[in-house]
């Protein structure tokens, strides 16, 4: 005789009861808790979902600093095709997203190499460009709130929203890439 597994039952039992809850929107959301308190007491309900990181903190310049938390409205995002190359080229060069409203960059690597996508302004893309030259040049793209790294023949996306209208870019930091052209420009309407 098989033991029989009760895990599986219980997911099912609690799948079940959240989908019978009734009036066809979900009972849940991924807004932050009003405090910031933890609660004593048990809860069914799925947990607030962090905010990946805060709002990019205004410069003397305009800004249009984007905030990268992902939102409920992700599937309802402003979707922008990107591919990544070996000639060093962001393709399109020059983007334009709305403020306000989450954007998402599909980003394919259709080189042989590792590349990364990384938003930000200037200040940004040579702050980042210099912590990727750290440890002598040996520092890897990786995941990060406002860049992903993407392997060959990759697709990643990006999810963001741009606070304020305004300009920003895209860069691929892999050593060298930045200097040799590699970034587009992304215009915040």
């Amino acid at each position: 005789m098989r033991p029989v597994r009760l895990v599986p039952l219980a997911a099912v039992a609690v799948l079940a009861a959240a989908c019978s809850s009734g009036g066809g929107a979900p009972a849940w959301s991924f807004a932050a808790p009003a405090s910031a308190a933890p609660s004593a007491a048990p809860s069914m309900a799925p947990a607030a979902v962090p905010s990946a990181a805060p709002s990019v903190a205004p410069t003397a310049a305009p800004s249009a600093a984007p905030s990268a938390a992902p939102t409920a409205d992700a599937a309802a995002a402003t979707r922008i095709e990107v591919t990544l190359s070996d000639m060093m080229k962001i393709e399109p060069a020059a983007m334009s997203v709305p403020a306000g409203v989450p954007v998402t960059f599909v980003v394919t690597n259709g080189g042989t190499v590792l590349h990364e996508f990384t938003l930000g302004d200037e200040a940004d893309q040579m702050a980042h460009d210099q912590e990727m030259m750290a440890n002598g040049g040996m520092s890897m793209p990786k995941d990060e709130p406002m860049a992903i790294g993407v392997e060959p023949g990759q697709t990643k996306e990006l999810t963001v929203m741009f606070d304020t209208p305004g300009q920003t870019l895209a860069g691929c930091h892999v050593i060298g890439h930045y200097a040799a052209g590699m970034k587009a420009a992304i215009t915040i309407q």
